[in-house]
């Protein structure tokens, strides 16, 4: 049996963050605003449990992003495959992730990738060289590190 799981990752400010890692990865940022739309109706969320973002409704405090290849759920625009959500939480981010992303661009394209996602709101904090290969640890607008191999 295999699970279907999402990556979640606390934020400031998720809408900034599923922004930076849909143009990161090349995911497309869900459209809920059908379910929104349901739920507001049924009196399951208020007006203020949501923003305008994208010229829709949004969930005001979460947000994911998906693989543009995966199946989508028609009814709430919620994606059926690799995801990535972001949810607000009110504290700032403290320590060393346990859990990071990966990007791996395309052979000798490091540079260029880095270039592009500093321009994205990234930056680099380190270069690294070891017996097993190189990347450079970046992180995203919020400071969560993430490895450009």
């Amino acid at each position: 049996m295999t699970l279907h799981w999402k990556l979640v990752i606390d934020a400031a400010d998720p809408h900034t963050q599923a922004e930076f890692w849909s143009a990161t990865l090349g995911y497309e940022i869900e459209d809920n605003a059908a379910l929104i739309e349901r739920l507001l109706g049924f009196g399951a969320v208020s007006e203020a449990d949501t923003v305008t973002r994208w010229g829709r409704r949004s969930f005001r405090d979460l947000v994911a992003v998906r693989h543009p290849d995966d199946p989508v759920d028609a009814d709430t625009g919620t994606g059926l495959g690799r995801r990535i959500l972001f949810q607000r939480v009110p504290e700032a981010k403290s320590g060393k992730n346990r859990l990071h992303i990966d990007v791996h661009a395309e052979a000798g394209q490091r540079a260029a990738e880095a270039e592009r996602l500093t321009g994205l709101g990234a930056r680099v904090l380190n270069e690294v060289k070891s017996q097993g290969g190189e990347w450079l640890l970046m992180a995203d607008p919020e400071g969560n590190e993430f490895c450009v191999q």
